[in-house]
This record gives C-alpha cells, structure tokens and sequence, in this order.
C-alpha cells in the first residue's frame, strides 16, 4: 500500500471511531495512549497476524463475463465486495471463495444442473489464480496460507455453499475435494437432500440431518472436508456435533443470545461447539449482528423483488445491473439502522465468554450480503482489528480470532482423515 492511500486510510479510520473513543492506557506502558497511537499499533498487529476470512460468495461475481479479480472495483457502482486489490489494501490474507448453488428442484435435471454450476464457480477460481499467479495462489492445505503469506501472496481457499449439487450421489464429494474444496456447508435457505434448514418456510423435513446426509458427513471425515452446519436448523446442529468425527465449524454465523435469529447459535450451542473443538466464524451480515425494528414495507417490497428475481447465473450483465439498482433505491427506501463494527464485537466477546478465545473467527460472507457500516468490503476489515484491540484483545488473542483458530481445525481435520484412510486400508 503507497504511504499516501496508508495516510488517507489512517485519517478514515480515525474520523469513524473519533465520536465514540476517547484516549485509552496503552498496553505495555503507564503513558496514556493517543487514538492515532491506538489504531497504528492495531494496524501493526493487523499486519503481522495471519488473517483469514472463511466465507465469501465472490464465485458468483467471477463467473460474469468479463469480470477481472485483478481489477479493484467499487463496491457501491457494481456491489462487488472482493478483489485482489482490495484484499491487500485490507491486509486480507486469504479467503475462502465458496460456490454457492441456490437450492432448486431436488430432481436428475435440478441435481445436473447444480452440479454443472458448481464446477463452473469452482473452474472460475482455479482460473483466476493461474492468471494472477504473481499474486495469489491456490491453497489446499493449512499450511499453504502461510507460506503464500510469505511470498506476500494471497491465499485462495475454496468451499462449497450448500450440499446440493453433491445431489443424491456421494462420489461427488470426493470429485469436489479433487477440485480443491476443503469446506462445504451442509445446506442453505431450504431443505436439501441432506438436512433441513434454519429458514425453510415448510418446516423439517428430515429431523435435521437425512439418512444420505449422515453419509454425507462421514465422507466429509474421510476425506478431510470441514464440515459446515451455517444455515442449518438446530436439529442439524446437534445430529452434526454428535455425529462428526472431526471437529466442525460455522463458516458464517453468530450468538443468538446477543441477536434473536434462528440463523444464529445458541449458548448451548457454543458450549458444544468449544468440546467439539470447533469453531464459529463471525459474519457482516446486518440481520445477523443487530435487530432492526418491524419494517412491514420494507419485508414486503423485498419480498416482492426476490420473488420475481431470476437466478443471478442466468441474468445477464444488464439485468445484474438493474436488480443492484432495484435494492439500493429498496434500500434508500426504507432504511434500517445499520449495523456496525461494535456489533461485530459484540459477538465476538459473547462467544469468547461462552465457548472461549479458541472457538470464534471472522466469515464476512463478502458478495452474499455481507457488509456493514465500517466493513463495507474486503478493503475494510482491519477495522474489526481495531475495535478488538480498543478492548483489551491482545495480539495472541487476535491471531487466533483471524486465522489461527480455523487453521487448528483445519489441520484437525486432515489428521483425522489421514487415520480414518489408514484405519480403512488396513
């Protein structure tokens, strides 16, 4: 980053935090430490930890024609939230790139057509990182985030949103661990084949996780693929947690207690989640981080959008222009309070407080809805640094929140899977 856009950041920062921070004790002396002084020694830290974000649905954006991951592009003209660029301004130093497949007819034809979609996405990243090699590359292993950390590289995860496209056939999961996927979220907005959802409007279906599912997850152990219960129903939650030989996580979610959302995880939850050895990423979703008043117009014009919407794969670049049209002026329309990096915080003190320092990390879900007042896009994201470091996190703590954490899962996993191929060959 040149010094004249790392100065202007700086001034930023400090004008969005200025009405709320006062001078604070520095950490490691009795001298009063200035708010320049706070956010630059958080900036330092931020640079010197490995960060990683576990979720974002940029795939989407990468399989428009013409769309370039080297370009930096402005999030409020196109809505995209993630570039190369803009993850080095951010000091993001790897990401994983899910392919999100929306749920459709769970049918031979449905099942085809997810599958082909989901290739597609995953093709589109491995491309993209052949093409800008000198940059970032393809990760696979825990390992690999920091050697390309040290080849001033980013690192390039890729996970799988939604289960469907495994459709109903389970060599599928292993086609999609030789592509690279390393996690795969078990279902998304509806019931699939494998488990039921948090938001299904018809209810359960299974009881949490399906007959195939179970087999689903235990191919997942063998293998060495995260498993990953965002977006599932509670009932899945806890059939997971039992049923999973490695630990699990939560690419995307948050504390329930501290905002009412069935996508959210309990206490309960969390308790099980830190003896699972798992751990549950936070996300920049705004429903997810604060309740906003009853807003009646506002859930039925939305409504109304979404439900005349095509699937973003089949519009064209003009209609992918339009309907981002249509909900910014949704959006000026009826506007709901934003939610902002101290929620985000929040959060996070909460799963600390309940789960532990090792159990909590950061899934902005960039590109699937993800953005807030403050971390707008990937360019931002060192503000969650600042705010953890205003409350008394030290750079041990913050290390693990950003990556560490999910890298022990990670490699967990793999060495649970290299015993279980063992076991099953001999």
């Amino acid at each position: 980053m040149s010094s004249l856009r790392h100065n202007c950041l700086l001034v930023v920062i400090l004008v969005f935090f200025a009405s709320s921070c006062k001078e604070k004790p520095a950490a490691t002396d009795s001298k009063t430490e200035t708010e320049e002084e706070l956010v630059q020694r958080a900036l330092e830290i931020h640079k010197r930890v490995l960060t990683l974000d576990t979720h974002a649905d940029t795939p989407l954006r990468m399989i428009e024609p013409g769309f370039d991951m080297a370009e930096r592009h402005d999030p409020n003209e196109t809505g995209s939230k993630v570039d190369y660029p803009r993850m080095k301004e951010g000091d993001l130093d790897a990401i994983f790139f899910a392919a999100f497949v929306a749920q459709d007819i769970r049918d031979d034809d449905g099942n085809t057509r997810a599958k082909a979609l989901c290739l597609q996405m995953i093709d589109s990243v491995i491309a993209s990182t052949d093409r800008n090699s000198d940059i970032v590359g393809l990760a696979l292993n825990p390992d690999d985030a920091y050697a390309l950390e040290k080849e001033g590289k980013r690192a390039i995860y890729i996970g799988i949103e939604n289960g469907y496209p495994i459709g109903d056939d389970l060599s599928n999961v292993e086609l999609y661990f030789n592509k690279g996927v390393r996690y795969i979220t078990l279902v998304h907005s509806s019931n699939n084949d494998l488990a039921d959802s948090a938001t299904d409007s018809n209810g359960t279906e299974h009881g949490g996780l399906s007959t195939f599912g179970e087999k689903v997850v235990g191919e997942m152990n063998r293998l060495g693929i995260m498993v990953d219960v965002s977006h599932g129903n509670d009932s899945l939650f806890y059939d997971t947690v039992s049923l999973s030989k490695a630990p699990i996580i939560a690419s995307h979610s948050n504390a329930r207690v501290v905002t009412d959302h069935q996508r959210n995880m309990t206490d309960d939850m969390l308790k099980l989640m830190a003896e699972n050895g798992g751990v549950v990423q936070l996300t920049m979703l705004a429903d997810y981080l604060r309740t906003a008043p009853p807003n009646a117009a506002r859930d039925s014009a939305m409504t109304e959008l979404r439900t005349n919407m095509k699937p973003i794969s089949e519009m064209t670049d003009e209609e992918r222009a339009e309907i981002r049209k249509s909900f910014q002026e949704l959006n000026e329309k009826y506007p709901n309070p934003p939610a902002t990096v101290t929620h985000v915080v929040d959060h996070i003190d909460h799963i600390v407080k309940i789960a532990g320092i090792d159990h909590v990390g950061i899934g902005c879900d960039f590109d699937g809805g993800g953005g807030i007042e403050g971390v707008f896009d990937a360019s931002e994201v060192m503000n969650i640094t600042i705010e953890l470091v205003r409350r008394g996190y030290t750079e041990e703590a913050i290390e693990k929140i950003w990556g560490g954490n999910l890298i022990r899962v990670f490699k967990e996993v793999q060495t649970i899977a290299e015993q279980l191929q063992s076991e099953g060959a001999s």
